[in-house]
C-alpha cells in the first residue's frame, strides 16, 4: 500500500541516486512489505524489522544504491539506513537521514580488534532513519541486526545498560548509538553527498579497503553465528 504525502512533505519522499526508492525492485519490496497494511506506522514498523533482521551487519563502500543493498542482503549504518529511507518512500512514508559523529568504540567487539585500532577515533559519517509519523519526526536506528545484537552481547561485546534494546515501538526514538556521541550533526533529505565524500576521503588504497572489508566481515558473521 502506498499512502497519500502532503505537498510540505514531498521532498522527503523523493528519489535521489542512491535513494532510488523509485527502482522496481525497491518498489516492489515496499509493496510486499506493506500489503494489508492500513496505517503508516504498522508499515513503518514492518520495514524496519525486515531491514534489520534481513538485511545483517556487514560494512562496505558507503556510495551504494539502496537497490544494490537490496539485492547483497547486508549493510552497516549507511547503506542499511539507506535502504531503509527507500523502501519507506516508495511506500509514501516520508523519512529523513540523522547524521551524528560517534567514537569508533561503537564497534568494539562487532568488527576485528586490528580494524578497530586501523579506523580513526572519530566516525563522522553515522546516519539513522526518521520517519514522519502522527505528525513528528520519530527516530528508528537500526544499523545492527538482531543476531549481532544477540551475539555480541552473549560475548560481552555490547553491554545492555548502553544499548538496552533494539526493538521499536513506532512511537518513541530509539537511537541505537546513543553512548557514543560526539556531536549531533543534523537532518538531510539526501545522503548521497555524505556517501560520496566518505569515499573520496579514504586515504586506504580500494583494494585494501575491500581486503579489510572481506576479513571485518567474516569476523562478525562468526559472530553472529554464536547468538
Amino acid at each position: 500500500m502506498k499512502f497519500q504525502v502532503s505537498e510540505e512533505m514531498q521532498e522527503y519522499v523523493k528519489p535521489t541516486e542512491f535513494c532510488d526508492c523509485d527502482s522496481e525492485a525497491i518498489r516492489q519490496k515496499a509493496q510486499e512489505l506493506t500489503t494489508d497494511i492500513d496505517s503508516p506506522k504498522e508499515a513503518a514498523m514492518k520495514i524496519f524489522s525486515y531491514v534489520r533482521d534481513h538485511i545483517p551487519f556487514a560494512i562496505s563502500r558507503t556510495d551504494v544504491k539502496a537497490s544494490r543493498t537490496l539485492k547483497d542482503g547486508k549493510g552497516f549504518c549507511v547503506t542499511k539506513t539507506n535502504l531503509q529511507i527507500a523502501l519507506l518512500r516508495a511506500a509514501g512514508i516520508p523519512a529523513r537521514y540523522h547524521q551524528v559523529v560517534l567514537h569508533k568504540d561503537v564497534l568494539k567487539g562487532i568488527i576485528p580488534d586490528f580494524i578497530h585500532k586501523m579506523i580513526e577515533e572519530k566516525i563522522w559519517y553515522h546516519p539513522w532513519c526518521e520517519c514522519y509519523l502522527s505528525g513528528r519526526w520519530i527516530a528508528c536506528d537500526l544499523y545492527l541486526d538482531k543476531d549481532t545484537y544477540n551475539a555480541a552481547v552473549k560475548n560481552g561485546a555490547i553491554n545492555t545498560e548502553k544499548i538496552p534494546t533494539i526493538d521499536w515501538d513506532g512511537e518513541t526514538d530509539l537511537i541505537i548509538a546513543t553512548p557514543w556521541i560526539l556531536e549531533d550533526v543534523g537532518t538531510h533529505v539526501s545522503y548521497d553527498e555524505i556517501s560520496k565524500k566518505v569515499v573520496k576521503e579514504t586515504k586506504v588504497p580500494q583494494f585494501l579497503m575491500k581486503l579489510a572489508f572481506n576479513q571485518s566481515n567474516r569476523y562478525t558473521k562468526k559472530l553472529r553465528e554464536k547468538a
